[in-house]
């Protein structure tokens, strides 16, 4: 798929197909369901994808998921659409990463992480933001196989244990 967006010049469009089909698939427990139902028949697999995606992606990325539907491969939807992005991404020198926070972070600093994590990898930066209302506090930060864990839960877990060694009594 990949090598036939390049020859028709649909990279970037067919890119913007398989995040919106990645999403559709993790999303939609039952199409997975579908999908993966071997007494269900390729042809009315197709049909609910053609009803899902007629219109919302590019002609290209439909008869794609045509034949992969008639191969028998739908339940490999989302990995393959996975796949094709980390192929564009590598293709394009884009950085996957990843920005975890207990509360909502601002453009101005969204603008500023993804100028650090450029500087360090050499990379353009695709950042994805989310909330998480477990957490304590801090952040946790995740590109190119890289974390870096800032979490005030992770903070007091390392103070907790460096506490727990007495030194200077021994014997205890």
């Amino acid at each position: 798929m990949f090598l036939l967006a390049t020859d028709t010049n649909k990279l970037d469009i067919v890119f913007g197909d398989m995040k919106l089909i990645n999403e559709v698939c993790t999303e939609n427990h039952i199409l997975n369901v579908v999908f993966a139902n071997p007494t269900i028949k390729d042809t009315k697999k197709v049909a609910i994808a053609n009803d899902l995606f007629t219109g919302k992606v590019n002609e290209l990325t439909l008869l794609f998921v045509n034949f992969v539907i008639r191969k028998r491969r739908a339940i490999n939807l989302k990995g393959i659409a996975n796949a094709y992005m980390d192929i564009y991404r590598k293709n394009k020198n884009i950085v996957l990463s990843e920005l975890r926070t207990a509360i909502d972070v601002d453009d101005e600093t969204r603008v500023l992480i993804s100028k650090i994590i450029g500087e360090y990898t050499h990379k353009e930066v695709e950042l994805n933001t989310i909330t998480d209302n477990r957490m304590l506090g801090g952040f946790c930060m995740t590109f190119d196989n890289n974390l870096y864990d800032a979490r005030l839960r992770t903070k007091i877990a390392e103070l907790r244990k460096e506490f727990s060694k007495n030194i200077y009594e021994k014997g205890i």
